[in-house]
């Protein structure tokens, strides 16, 4: 897993839905790394008149844009997880303009590091030649399932669905190379992603 020599030390930051990739990947940028977030990118790129859009239309008719311009992401949501085809075809139109605006953001960064958030990063297997370093932020899936209940108001069974659809948690532990507990209370997530920093402050020091 080796990123470019030009760029920084790069980490790409998993976990599985509900995990908490997100409070995690806060506290690095609170330390000064620079935090690239696929799942934001990906958002900007299906806003009204982001550059998916056209393409979109394109394939899956206009029945998908909602009335702002931007992608309905729930009847999308709902499409693609009933017809994997679909959300191969989604993913062949999102992912490449998620990697390149995610390599440009990598390029362009002046930080000491790179925190890199895909969720699906075991899965889809686009980053591994584009990060140094996989670290899971890693909980019990009934948290999760608690969690993602909690936050979007899914019922457990939609939750445990969403879940079920993800690789294994044994699977994205097995391709870590650090791992953040966050099962506990968030109070506990400091002084672990302190400790991640610190470590990765020493690689990027290395010639």
């Amino acid at each position: 897993m080796t990123a470019p020599s030009s760029s920084p030390l790069v980490v790409g930051l998993t976990g599985g839905i509900g995990s908490g990739k997100s409070a995690v990947a806060n506290l690095f940028a609170e330390f000064g790394a620079e935090v690239v977030d696929t799942d934001a990118i990906a958002h900007s790129l299906t806003a009204s008149d982001g550059a998916a859009i056209q393409a979109i239309r394109q394939r899956f008719g206009g029945t998908f844009i909602a009335a702002d311009g931007s992608l309905d992401r729930g009847r999308m949501r709902q499409h693609v997880f009933v017809r994997p085809d679909a959300r191969q075809l989604l993913e062949s139109i999102l992912h490449p303009m998620i990697r390149t605006e995610a390599d440009r953001r990598i390029a362009a960064s002046t930080a000491p590091y790179v925190v890199v958030v895909v969720p699906l990063l075991i899965e889809s297997g686009g980053y591994m030649d584009r990060v140094n370093r996989i670290l899971v932020v890693d909980c019990l899936p009934d948290t999760q399932v608690a969690r993602v209940m909690k936050r979007s108001g899914l019922s457990k069974a939609e939750a445990e669905r969403i879940l079920a659809a993800q690789t294994t948690r044994t699977a994205r532990l097995a391709a870590a190379d650090d791992v953040i507990d966050n099962e506990g209370p968030i109070e506990r997530l400091r002084p672990q992603v302190e400790r991640l920093h610190r470590t990765y402050l020493a690689l990027e020091a290395k010639p």
